[in-house]
């Protein structure tokens, strides 16, 4: 028969097996963490390109904004190492190659951007190296563009159909670039394609019941998302995001508002938002983040977030706003 001293001692036993419980569970976090972060920084670097190329082993690709870099890490995996041209937290519209950029294409085997107008610089600065065995892959190339009567839309990647067609290009430069680890480049396309196909049945799951289609934006980046699953956009900005409104035109998309019943107006974090904060005001809306993904917000690279994760939180962000 247990006295109470017997059932206190039993009661500590089982407090200190708690604790240490809970420290062993700690410490297999920390473990994973740090497993998950090398693998996500031995890919490469996605936030520019200052100290060159640093695995003479790997194939060494360079890649122009954010979504081809993860892209082409998925795919390519533990075989290449991958610098991202843009750096964190840059609008890509605003970005101009440096001389150090340019070394790095001379060292590269790969360079991969996007194409349909989003990198101005690339025709110029291609054709001006002298790394006459550099692999040039436009990711874009196969995707039918949207053309709004006087530009080409550019974000593309924004349609995850267009998503898995540019990825499918990425595959194919790796192989030819590499085509001794073809089979290793088609696994990993394959299993990244499964999971592109997992986040469109989310979005066609998550917005069947949404009572509005309208959404009104920071730019007209939406395009592509917008035609694959039946929604239509209304940009503060247009295209390319190079202007503000004018008085006429903050007039206009108020009106929309209103007459819409729109009661949220995103903005992105790479941008100002005190035009869409502006516009909320007048019409009683609240203001979120729709992410274009054009570069990697420095809140999103510290949470590790990647292209997958964040178009979840754009789904998020729609449901909220179409409900």
């Amino acid at each position: 028969m247990s006295t109470q001293a017997d059932l206190q001692i039993i009661i500590t036993k089982r407090a200190w097996r708690i604790v240490a419980l809970n420290k062993l569970r700690l410490i297999i976090a920390a473990i994973i963490g740090v497993i998950v972060i090398s693998f996500v920084s031995g890919c490469g670097k996605a936030d520019g390109a200052s100290d060159g190329f640093q695995d003479k082993d790997k194939l060494s690709v360079v890649t122009s904004i954010y979504p081809i870099y993860d892209f082409t890490c998925n795919i390519g995996g533990d075989y290449v190492e991958v610098i991202n041209l843009v750096p964190a937290g840059v609008e890509p519209h605003d970005f101009e190659l440096s001389t150090g950029d340019m070394r790095l294409l001379e060292q590269a085997d790969v360079f991969i951007y996007n194409g349909a107008g989003m990198e101005n610089f690339v025709d110029k600065t291609v054709s001006g190296l002298s790394n006459q065995s550099l692999v040039v892959a436009e990711a874009a190339a196969d995707v039918k563009l949207i053309d709004n009567g006087h530009i080409k839309d550019p974000h593309t990647w924004l349609s995850i159909e267009n998503a898995e067609i540019e990825c499918k290009a990425i595959k194919n430069a790796l192989v030819f670039a590499d085509p001794d680890n073809a089979d290793y480049y088609e696994y990993n396309y394959n299993e990244y394609i499964a999971r592109l196909d997992e986040l469109i049945k989310d979005y066609y799951e998550g917005l069947k019941d949404c009572s509005k289609s309208m959404i009104v934006t920071a730019h007209e980046a939406f395009g592509y998302l917008c035609d694959e699953f039946g929604l239509e956009q209304y940009g503060i900005e247009g295209v390319m995001a190079d202007a503000e409104p004018d008085a006429s035109r903050m007039k206009e998309l108020i009106d929309i508002c209103r007459d819409n019943d729109i009661r949220v107006v995103f903005f992105e974090e790479l941008v100002s938002p005190k035009v869409a904060e502006a516009i909320a005001s007048e019409t009683g809306a609240e203001t979120m983040v729709l992410d274009p993904i054009e570069g990697l917000a420095p809140s999103k690279e510290q949470q590790g977030l990647d292209y997958i994760g964040i178009m979840k939180e754009n789904l998020e962000a729609l449901k909220a706003a179409l409900k």
